[in-house]
């Protein structure tokens, strides 16, 4: 774990930064970033810092920042259900329509982090049926 310095000399309530992260980029990917942070109208490593942590805490909380995310999931996940039972020509009993909107509201949000999840890996989209 990297250990954090207070500030002693200007104790503006901010820590010295004293890790450097880096990676490589190719001089067009380079010309690509600075022209984003030129875009923003700051510099190029406090742009690539931002994004950074946006990108990290969107990961850390997603789906759970965007509840309609997760309530398109569990559209997805009912109109499937629903759909296919219908497609192959049978019904759906009050029932069983109420367990599967139970089930629905119980897993909806681990079928939004797994989507998420897939995506971020380059997964193609998958076929429902």
């Amino acid at each position: 774990m990297t250990e954090i310095i207070p500030a002693t000399s200007q104790d503006n309530g901010r820590e010295f930064r004293t890790v450097t992260a880096s990676t490589k980029v190719t001089d067009q990917e380079l010309a690509q970033l600075e022209s984003a942070a030129a875009a923003c109208g700051v510099r190029l490593g406090e742009w690539i810092r931002e994004v950074l942590f946006r990108e990290a805490k969107l990961s850390a909380d997603a789906p759970e920042r965007d509840p309609q995310f997760v309530e398109i999931i569990g559209l997805q996940m009912f109109l499937t259900r629903i759909l296919s039972t219908i497609a192959c020509g049978d019904q759906m009993t009050l029932d069983q329509c109420q367990e599967l909107m139970r089930s629905v509201r119980a897993n909806k949000h681990r079928a939004a982090r797994d989507a998420v999840a897939h995506y971020r890996k380059g997964g193609e989209e998958d076929n429902h049926g």
